[in-house]
């Protein structure tokens, strides 16, 4: 009887407000997170400002040469900033109070900053990150709650993040904290995901009486396995760092403060290559997840045989028989 009135209560909950929402998602996950949670969420309400913390994070990766890629852009949700000598592109997402929750207004200025990105020749390669705290702690319950299923049909909803996925320019994630629900459907999104030690990866849509939404059941199990995929998502139990790095789920560990300073030094790695020949090789891998073994090998030929076609293939080619650093101009 204790469990069942538990249960009813966490269920009250669920419908009084968002934040009572992802604490009993993680109730339901795994009892000990709650205390965490609930420091989080006080923590966030108590310092409302992430600008410090967002320097902080990226302290030691030469913050005095960023600025913002579109100083008119009115992005209220999330920030962009550029390392100009490197061609790295960093949007953070950025409702603290609200631990990055994904509303119709973030994934809108994430969508737009990655379009102007993939348009950008000064920007070769993208880091997407979020919080010390949380990356996104899922999709944003309260303005989902009241949605039909005419509304949802209507709105594409949740469809037209696929965009992130679109992105040509490749895309760094660095994680911590919480990445649950939608927060971890975005992540998938990216082509390297990197985590910090205190990062906690759920799908815990199934304890909110629905289902993953923008990829969960697609990508997990194309990047974890079927069964602990399946798990997960009919459970809602969370995965810490440790066990996604051993399922493959991210590429990387790394302590929490080093998370962002890894994933843009991989991420200047990536941007210091061909443009093209990297936007090439994202396509053909990506390919594989879309195609037949054939039909993915004809592609690859394809795409390998095209950067004949380049000065950059020449140039590297070159470099490596001169024996010299080699001098990319992108085309």
């Amino acid at each position: 009887f204790g469990s069942f009135f538990r249960k009813k209560m966490l269920s009250s909950a669920l419908r009084r407000s968002h934040r009572a929402v992802l604490a009993s998602a993680v109730t339901l996950a795994r009892p000990t997170a709650v205390g965490a949670l609930r420091t989080l969420r006080t923590a966030a309400f108590a310092n409302p400002s992430s600008t410090v913390a967002h320097r902080r994070a990226l302290g030691g990766v030469g913050t005095a040469r960023m600025m913002a890629t579109d100083a008119n852009a009115p992005y209220k949700n999330i920030i962009v900033e550029r390392k100009e000598e490197e061609k790295v592109l960093i949007i953070t997402l950025n409702r603290p109070k609200a631990l990055n929750a994904l509303n119709s207004g973030l994934m809108s200025e994430l969508i737009d900053a990655l379009e102007k990105a993939d348009a950008n020749p000064q920007v070769s390669c993208i880091v997407l990150t979020g919080g010390e705290k949380a990356f996104a702690a899922g999709a944003d319950i309260k303005e989902m709650a009241s949605k039909s299923f005419i509304d949802c049909y209507k709105e594409n909803f949740a469809w037209t993040w696929q965009a992130v996925s679109k992105t040509r320019k490749p895309i760094v994630a660095a994680i911590n904290g919480f990445c649950l629900g939608g927060g971890c459907e975005v992540a998938m999104m990216a082509d390297i995901m990197y985590a910090g030690d205190n990062a906690k990866f759920a799908q815990p849509e199934i304890t909110l009486g629905t289902i993953p939404g923008a990829g969960g059941t697609q990508r997990l199990v194309r990047q974890i396995g079927k069964s602990r995929a399946m798990e997960l998502c009919l459970t809602g139990e969370m995965m810490g760092a440790d066990e996604a790095l051993k399922l493959g789920l991210v590429s990387k560990v790394f302590p929490a403060a080093e998370t962002i300073p890894e994933a843009i030094k991989t991420a200047t790695k990536i941007a210091s290559m061909s443009q093209m020949s990297v936007e090439m090789c994202k396509e053909a891998i990506n390919q594989s997840y879309e195609t037949g073994l054939q039909q993915g090998l004809l592609h690859e030929s394809r795409a390998f045989w095209s950067t004949f076609a380049t000065k950059d293939q020449k140039e590297g080619m070159g470099a490596f028989v001169e024996k010299r650093k080699p001098d990319f101009k992108d085309c």
